[in-house]
């Protein structure tokens, strides 16, 4: 599932056909194109290649990109972490992810900027109050916005990572708590603004940067109340002032360019911020896991009619397919585009997966789980193939459900193959995990879809329990042998697949189970025929779940496409295969 993957999403009709046209700005409430027509954003977040997150290489407690760094130098010296580092620059992102975007129907990107790629730590400047402007940020931008622009792809400039750090939430934009914030720090707020000045300078005539994003998630509580956060802070004129002072220095390089605000609380506490202050400014706000109906975003509809501003759900994700395609429906409803997080990590639910080396898992091993130490040749080894090979598109694991959800699902009910099941004279064998690609109650049906713990006030809760292959709601899980088992399935609960059937007749249909319990019984259907299939060859247990059982049962099949679904009637079965034989 890797470079034949594009081919298929276009095969399947998912590339949409929009493309960057002139500077976008905003009119009226909505967002516009350079020839006037509305614009609506479907972009990817590239968080991880400028700005790491330890969640994304499964160090989440490590959280902030220098803690991680500095966990790399213990191991392999701070020469060899700068060369793993120039590595991870150079192959995390290249010409071929952007392409793929591109194919895939995508019609921006948004980039997390660290500033310090741009220029140094204010405690490291030769000079006091002058800024030593670095290469590597700028050079990388340019050649990302070259990309850009020859797949017609939009770039936001997004400031993640201020000087200081803007937030409580550390991890976010590499805040060291033992040094002065952004908001403590009158000179980290005066190369902020120096920063915003430099690039709006670089780049006024470049119509392929859609915006700039001011400053990423703000969560900063302002006043002594407690709120670290800033999600019930009232004084958020300190946020107001910074973004007035970066507005002014852009507007005095660059007359052009549409300027992007986020409110405080992770980009969501808009109180006191506004009324605009600049004729071409957008809103935007971030949502994760809450509800996806229009209370959960009735406020900012509310300051979008108020103050005649276009919104833009700038950062979302991290959470299943059902929720992707019940999120943009919502907001593409509205006329708001979108922009999901992130493009690649270690982990299931992005377009593209980072699959590590064991080096890289032995590693993970050592700082996580009290594990033996590693040599520094072993480390260097392990994390120069993981910036040199695991990262790159190539040998990326392309995720085309998520795809799938975000472009194709929102705008249709139908189903459509994972992969299309070609049952000929001797008959087909068809992975449980290959069901068709679809909303749940079209493709698939499954008790637990999402994790809504926002809304809900309770733990986060899995979707996908076994979190590998695919990221609805059905759960998967590695049987150790190269394969995937559908796991902890229960009454109710069905998969749908598309067969493509040579030759209509009787067929036998085997049920191939991980397990089962004594009273398993599965259905399949095709159409208005059907056949109950009961476990059979299970261990006299008492009832208890055996390995190795089939249920095998007989259905009349059509010639040519058909859906047919496996349903659980009782029981709580391991679905390794269907095996279809004609009869």
């Amino acid at each position: 599932m890797k470079t034949k993957l594009i081919a298929a999403l276009l095969a399947l009709g998912l590339s949409g056909t929009a493309a960057a046209e002139g500077f976008l700005r905003a009119d009226g409430q909505q967002i516009v194109d350079g020839s006037g027509a509305p614009v609506i954003l479907r972009g990817m977040g590239l968080g991880g290649w400028m700005l790491q997150e330890g969640y994304m290489l499964k160090l989440g407690e490590f959280g902030q990109q220098h803690v991680i760094r500095h966990k790399i130098e213990e191991l392999i010296g701070p020469e060899r972490t700068e060369e793993f580092y120039r590595a991870w620059r150079a192959n995390h992102l290249r010409e071929e992810d952007i392409k793929a975007l591109a194919d895939w129907g995508y019609n921006s990107v948004r980039l997390p900027m660290h500033y310090n790629l741009y220029t140094l730590p204010v405690a490291r400047e030769p000079v006091a109050g002058q800024n030593t402007w670095l290469d590597t940020g700028f050079e990388l931008t340019d050649q990302l916005l070259a990309w850009c622009k020859k797949y017609h792809l939009y770039l936001i400039l997004d400031l993640h990572a201020a000087p200081g750090g803007q937030g409580s939430d550390l991890a976010i934009s590499d805040r060291d708590p033992d040094q002065p914030s952004l908001w403590d720090s009158a000179a980290n707020r005066a190369k902020t603004v120096a920063l915003w000045r430099k690039l709006a300078a670089r780049y006024r005539d470049e119509p392929n940067i859609g915006a700039y994003d001011l400053i990423n998630e703000p969560n900063w509580g302002f006043s002594a109340s407690g709120d670290a956060h800033g999600c019930g802070e009232r004084a958020n004129w300190p946020l107001r002032q910074l973004y007035r002072d970066i507005s002014a220095a852009i507007r005095a390089e660059d007359q052009r360019h549409m300027l992007v605000v986020e409110g405080n609380c992770w980009g969501n506490n808009y109180t006191n911020l506004l009324p605009p202050w600049d004729g071409n400014m957008a809103l935007s706000f971030h949502k994760y896991w809450n509800n996806n109906d229009r209370a959960s975003i009735a406020d900012k509809l509310a300051l979008r009619a108020r103050f005649e501003v276009p919104l833009w759900l700038g950062e979302s994700g991290e959470n299943s397919n059902a929720w992707f395609a019940d999120a943009i429906q919502l907001v593409e409803d509205e006329g708001i585009g979108w922009a999901f997080w992130p493009l690649k990590k270690i982990g299931f639910n992005n377009p593209l997966q980072i699959q590590p080396n064991p080096g890289y898992e032995k590693l993970l091993a050592y700082w996580k789980d009290g594990g033996p130490r590693p040599s520094a040749e072993e480390a260097y080894a392990a994390l120069m193939q993981l910036a040199q090979h695991d990262i790159r598109f190539a040998n990326n694991l392309q995720h085309i459900d998520v795809v799938d959800a975000m472009l194709r699902q929102p705008h249709d009910d139908a189903t459509r193959p994972f992969r299309v099941h070609s049952v000929g004279t001797a008959g087909a064998t068809i992975a449980a995990a290959d069901y068709d690609l679809g909303r749940p109650g079209r493709a698939y049906a499954d008790t637990d879809l999402a994790n809504y713990h926002v809304s809900t006030g309770g733990p986060r809760t899995p979707w996908n329990r076994g979190r590998v292959y695919r990221n609805d709601g059905v759960d998967l899980a590695a049987d150790g042998k190269g394969g995937v088992v559908v796991t902890d399935m229960a009454a109710g609960e069905w998969l749908q697949y598309t067969l493509d059937v040579a030759t209509a007749g009787r067929y036998r249909v085997t049920a191939v189970l991980e397990q089962a319990d004594a009273d398993t019984v599965l259905t399949v259907s095709a159409g208005d025929r059907s056949a109950r299939l009961r476990a059979a060859q299970l261990a006299s247990n008492s009832g208890a779940a055996a390995a190795g059982a089939q249920a095998s049962g007989s259905i009349e099949l059509q010639q040519g496409l058909q859906k047919v679904r496996v349903s659980v009637e009782a029981g709580t079965p391991a679905l390794r295969q269907l095996r279809i034989e004609p009869l």
